[in-house]
C-alpha cells in the first residue's frame, strides 16, 4: 500500500503528479500547511516536518527527488525513469534534481510574499533578486529545449519522463512570481505537459486550502 502525505501547492504535488502518471493504486493524506507538520506523529514520517512523506510497503520516505527515483525504479515498466546505462540517464538525474534549484528560489519568494515574514519585515530587494534567479532557471530550461537535437518537446531526447514532472511542478509554483511568457520554448513545453490528465488530477481540489491566494505576486515595491 502506498500513502502520500500531501499539502496542496507544495513540493508534494510533484509526487502526487508522478503517482497519477504511474497509474498505481495509492492513497493521499492531506495536511494543512501549518504547525501540525511539527506534531510528533508526523515527524515520525518526515523528521524535518516537511511534505511530501511517502509510506510504502511498511517503509517511510521523504524528499521529493528520492521519492521520484525510488518510484521510477520499482515501476520501471511505466517508462518514467531512465535506468543506469540508458543514454538519457545522466540528463534524467540532472533535471530531476534541478527541480529543487527552481523550488528553493520559489520558497524564498513564498516566504517574502505569502507567509512567515510580517509585511514590515519583507524585503523588496530579496523579491527582485529571487525573481531574477528564477528567470535564470527559466533560461536554462529554454536553452535545453532549444538545442539542435530535434528541438526537444521534452527535457530528454527520449521523450516524456519524471524529469518533466519534477521540473514542471516546480514551474507551476514559480509562475506565481515570475511569468514564463517571454520564454517561448519553456512556455510551449509547460502547456504541453500540464495538458496531461495526471497533472490536472494533481491540482488542488475545489474548496481545498491553498498556499497561494493570488495567481501572481509581483516584486515588492521599495
Amino acid at each position: 500500500m502506498i500513502v502520500l502525505h500531501h499539502c496542496p501547492q507544495t513540493r508534494s504535488m510533484r509526487s502526487l503528479w508522478l503517482l497519477h502518471e504511474l497509474g498505481v493504486k495509492f492513497g493521499v493524506s492531506i495536511h494543512p500547511f501549518d504547525k501540525t507538520l511539527r506534531d510528533p506523529q508526523y515527524l515520525s514520517l518526515s523528521p524535518a516536518g516537511r511534505v511530501p512523506a511517502l509510506e510504502i510497503e511498511g517503509e517511510r520516505m521523504f524528499e521529493t527527488a528520492a521519492i521520484t527515483e525510488y518510484l521510477c525504479e520499482i515501476f520501471p515498466e511505466r517508462g518514467l525513469g531512465r535506468p543506469a546505462g540508458d543514454m538519457d540517464r545522466m540528463a534524467w538525474l540532472v533535471w530531476v534534481h534541478f527541480a529543487e534549484t527552481v523550488s528553493q528560489h520559489t520558497a524564498a519568494l513564498t516566504q517574502q510574499h505569502v507567509m512567515i515574514y510580517p509585511p514590515e519585515a519583507r524585503s523588496p530587494i530579496v523579491t527582485r533578486l529571487e525573481a531574477r534567479r528564477l528567470e535564470k532557471c527559466y533560461a536554462a530550461i529554454e536553452a535545453r529545449l532549444n538545442t539542435p537535437v530535434e528541438r526537444r518537446d521534452y527535457l530528454l531526447t527520449s521523450g516524456f519522463s519524471a524529469a518533466d514532472i519534477s521540473v514542471g511542478q516546480a514551474i507551476y509554483m514559480a509562475r506565481h512570481f515570475v511569468k514564463i511568457e517571454s520564454f517561448p520554448k519553456l512556455h510551449a513545453w509547460y502547456d504541453r505537459i500540464t495538458d496531461r490528465p495526471s497533472f490536472v488530477a494533481s491540482l488542488p481540489q475545489k474548496g481545498s486550502e491553498v498556499l497561494y491566494k493570488q495567481d501572481f505576486y509581483p516584486p515588492l515595491e521599495d
